[in-house]
C-alpha cells in the first residue's frame, strides 16, 4: 500500500523563516571580484534550502536519499543496475550516459517523491521497467500536472550546456523501504549543465555513494567535490571500481585512497572495492561484485536509528554549511554596497562642487558685468549717478520713473540679461560636474557597466529649457515679493511710480552681489557699485530692514531652485545607482547565519526540532515552475505541495521486513 503524504504542520518560529526571502532579495550586479561566485552561492543556497534542508528538517523519518555520483566512466549506472538486479539506468561508452537523473524507490515510498517535497525545481516523469533492446528503463507515465497527458516528456538533452529539467521516478520492489537511490550525472561531464545538476543532486543527498576508479581516484575534480562533502559533514560511502585483478593491488590502492580521505578529513562511512570484470550481454555485473554494497544498504534499510543518525548528521552539516554561505554572501553584499557608495560619492562630490561654484559666481558680482551691467545702467542711469554721487537718490528715482513711462523695455531687457547669464552659469557648471563624474566612472569596470556606452556628460536639450524656465519662475517669485512688500498705500505708490519690473530687477541685482545672502556695503568692482545703486534705490522705497528681508527671501528661493536644478542634472547618474541596491542587508544575513549555527547545533545534539514554514517560491529552472506528478491511475493523486512549505512528520508506520524488497 502507498504511504500517504504527511499533512502540513502549523508554522513555528525558526531560523529558516525569512532566510529564503533574504537570499532572493540579494542583488550582486556590479562586476566586482568574487561577485560571480557570490551569485552562484546565492543560487546554490536557495536550491539546497528547497531540495534538502527544508524537506529533511520537516521529515527526519522520510526515506534516506542516496545519491550515486562520480566521474565520467566510473561505472555509476552499472553499479546501480547491479544493485537493483536488472538494467534500469543507461550504461555504455557514449558520454554522458546519465542524462536524465533516475530516482529508484520502493513502491510504498512513492508519495515521498511524487510531489515536490524534494527537488521541487524538477518535473516528475513516472517510469517502469520494460523489455528494452538497450537494457534501460523506458518512460511509461507521461502524465504530468499542468501538461498535455498525450505529449511526450522532455527528450534527453544532447551534450551541451542544458541540463535535464525532469526527474525520472521508478518504483521497484528491489529497493528497500526507507531508502532511495538517485543516479546522478557525471560531476565532470562534458555538459556544463549536467555538471551543475550533479552538484545540485549531491547537495540534496542524505548519503553519497561516490564512485571512482583505480586510475582516476586522485583526479582533481572528484576531490573538489569530496572536499565540499567534508565541509558540509556529509556522510559518504566511496566505491573504487575497476581495480586490476592482481594480487595486492586492491589493498595498496585502498590504503592510498584512505590516506587521501584522511588528509581531507573525510570520514568515509564505508570504502568498497570492485575489481575489473566482464559484464554480461545485458551490460550487468555479476551480483557478487556488488554484494558488499548491497549488504550495507540492506543493513541500513533495516536500521531506522542508523538512518536517522545519517539524516541528522548530513542535515546538521548542510545547515552549518548554509551558515557559512550566508556569511560569505553577506561579505559580497558589503562589497557591492561599498562600491555603490564609492560611485555615489564621486557623483555627489562633482555636483556639490558645481553647486558651490554657482554660488561663488552669484556672490562675487561677476554676473553683473557685461550685458547685465549695460542693461541695468539703461534702467537707472548709473552714469549720471557716478557724475554726481552727492545727488539725492530721489533724482535717480525720478529718472527711472521718467524712463519707464516712455520706454518700459530697459527693465525687461535687464531681466532677460540676468536670466541669460544665470542660465549660462548653471549649464556650464553642471556640465563640468557631469563630465567629471562620467570620466571617473569610466575608470572602473563597475562604472563602465553602469554607463553602458551612454554619454551622460552631454547636456540634454530639454535641460537647457528647464533651467531657463526655473530662472524665469524665480524672477516671477521676486516680482511677487515686491508686490507683497509694497502692499501698503504709500509704498505701493512708490513701486508703481517706478514699475514693478524695475524694482524687481533691483532686488535681483542686490541678490547677485551679496556674498553673505544680505547686502553688506561697498565692494570693489562694477558689480558691487551697481548693487549699491540698487540697494539705495530699494531702501528709498521700502526702508533698510525691508530691503534685507527681500534680499534674504529672494536668495533662499533662488538657492532652492538651483539645488533642484543641480540635483536634476545629477539624476541620470544617481538613478543608475538606485536600482542596484539590495533590499537584503549584510546584517540580516549575519543574523540568519547565527540562527543557522544554533539550528545546526540543536540538530547535532538530537534536540526536538520545531517545524518552520518558509515563505516564497522554490528555486526553479528558467523554463518555469515545475508541475507535480499525477500518480498511477489506480491511486489518488498526491496533493500538491508548496515547494517551500515544510511538511509535518507522518505518523509512525509499520515497517516489517516482509514488506521490504531486497537488493541484489
Amino acid at each position: 500500500m502507498s504511504t500517504p503524504v504527511p499533512a502540513a504542520a502549523p508554522a513555528a518560529p525558526h531560523a529558516l523563516d525569512g532566510l529564503a526571502a533574504h537570499l532572493r532579495d540579494v542583488r550582486l550586479p556590479l562586476p566586482l571580484e568574487g561577485a560571480e561566485q557570490g551569485r552562484r552561492d546565492v543560487s546554490a543556497a536557495l536550491t539546497q534550502l528547497a531540495d534538502h534542508i527544508a524537506p529533511r528538517l520537516a521529515s527526519l523519518d522520510a526515506p534516506l536519499l542516496v545519491v550515486v555520483g562520480g566521474s565520467t566512466g566510473a561505472g555509476k549506472s552499472t553499479i546501480v543496475n547491479a544493485l537493483v538486479g536488472r538494467p534500469v539506468t543507461r550504461a555504455g561508452a557514449i558520454r554522458p550516459t546519465t542524462r536524465q537523473p533516475i530516482l529508484l524507490h520502493h513502491p510504498d515510498d512513492a508519495a515521498w517523491f511524487a510531489g515536490s517535497r524534494i527537488l521541487p525545481g524538477m518535473a516528475r516523469v513516472q517510469a517502469q521497467v520494460v523489455a528494452d533492446p538497450e537494457g534501460a528503463v523506458r518512460e511509461r507515465d507521461r502524465k504530468r500536472a499542468g501538461a498535455d497527458p498525450m505529449r511526450s516528456p522532455d527528450p534527453m538533452p544532447a551534450e551541451g550546456d542544458v541540463a535535464a529539467t525532469s526527474l525520472v521516478l521508478l518504483a521497484d520492489p528491489a529497493i528497500p523501504r526507507g531508502l532511495a537511490l538517485l543516479d546522478a550525472p557525471d560531476i565532470d561531464s562534458v555538459s556544463s549543465g549536467n555538471r551543475e545538476l550533479a552538484r545540485q543532486l549531491l547537495r540534496a543527498a542524505d548519503l553519497w555513494l561516490f564512485v571512482t576508479t583505480a586510475n582516476r581516484y586522485a583526479d582533481a575534480v572528484p576531490w573538489e567535490v569530496l572536499r565540499s562533502a567534508a565541509a558540509r559533514d556529509v556522510t559518504v560511502a566511496v566505491v573504487m571500481n575497476r581495480i586490476p585483478p592482481r594480487a595486492g593491488v586492491a589493498e595498496e590502492l585502498a590504503a592510498d585512497l584512505r590516506k587521501l580521505l584522511d588528509r581531507d578529513h573525510l570520514d568515509a562511512a564505508r570504502l568498497f572495492l570492485i575489481e575489473e570484470s566482464e559484464i554480461d550481454e545485458a551490460g550487468m555485473l555479476a551480483p557478487e561484485k556488488v554484494a558488499e554494497i548491497a549488504a550495507f544498504y540492506r543493513e541500513l534499510a533495516e536500521d531506522a536509528q542508523g538512518r536517522g543518525s545519517i539524516a541528522r548528521r548530513t542535515l546538521a552539516g548542510a545547515v552549518g554549511s548554509l551558515a557559512v554561505s550566508a556569511r560569505a554572501i553577506a561579505g559580497h553584499v558589503d562589497d557591492q554596497e561599498d562600491e555603490i557608495a564609492r560611485l555615489q560619492s564621486e557623483a555627489d562630490a562633482a555636483f556639490a562642487d558645481a553647486r558651490e561654484r554657482i554660488d561663488a559666481v552669484l556672490g562675487d558680482g561677476s554676473l553683473l558685468r557685461g550685458e547685465v551691467l549695460a542693461r541695468w545702467q539703461d534702467v537707472v542711469g548709473t552714469g549720471d549717478f557716478f557724475r554726481g554721487v552727492e545727488t539725492a537718490f530721489g533724482r535717480v528715482r525720478d529718472r527711472v520713473a521718467s524712463a519707464l513711462k516712455g520706454e518700459p523695455a530697459p527693465a525687461i531687457a535687464a531681466e532677460t540679461a540676468l536670466e541669460s547669464g544665470l542660465v549660462h552659469v548653471v549649464i556650464d557648471e553642471t556640465a563640468r560636474a557631469a563630465e567629471r563624474t562620467d570620466t571617473a566612472w569610466r575608470g572602473t569596470a563597475s562604472g563602465r557597466m553602469l554607463l553602458d556606452g551612454t554619454d551622460l556628460s552631454r547636456v540634454p536639450e530639454e535641460y537647457r529649457e528647464e533651467v531657463a524656465s526655473a530662472v524665469r519662475a524665480w524672477q516671477g517669485d521676486v516680482l511677487d515679493l515686491v508686490r507683497k512688500e509694497g502692499a501698503d498705500r504709500r509704498t505701493k505708490a512708490r513701486v508703481m511710480s517706478l514699475g514693478v519690473n524695475a524694482v524687481g530687477v533691483a532686488v535681483m541685482v542686490v541678490v547677485f552681489a551679496s556674498t553673505a545672502f544680505i547686502p553688506t556695503g561697498l565692494e570693489v568692482g562694477a558689480g558691487a557699485t551697481t548693487a549699491v545703486v540698487g540697494q539705495k534705490l530699494l531702501e528709498t522705497i521700502f526702508g533698510d530692514e525691508a530691503v534685507r528681508r527681500l534680499a534674504r527671501t529672494a536668495r533662499v528661493a533662488l538657492s532652492d531652485r538651483l539645488d533642484r536644478l543641480v540635483a536634476q542634472r545629477a539624476e541620470p547618474f544617481r538613478s543608475r545607482l538606485d536600482v542596484l541596491a539590495s533590499s537584503t542587508t549584510s546584517a540580516e544575513l549575519e543574523e540568519d547565519a547565527a540562527g543557522l549555527d544554533a539550528l545546526a547545533a540543536s540538530i547535532r545534539a538530537g534536540e526536538a526540532l520545531e517545524v518552520p514554514a518558509v515563505a516564497g517560491e522554490a528555486a526553479v529552472d528558467e523554463a518555469g515552475a515545475p508541475a507535480d506528478v499525477v500518480a498511477d491511475a489506480d491511486e489518488p493523486a498526491p496533493r500538491p505541495v508548496d515547494p517551500w512549505s515544510i511538511e509535518a512528520r507522518p505518523a509512525d508506520r509499520e515497517d516489517t521486513s516482509s514488506e521490504r524488497g531486497e537488493l541484489a
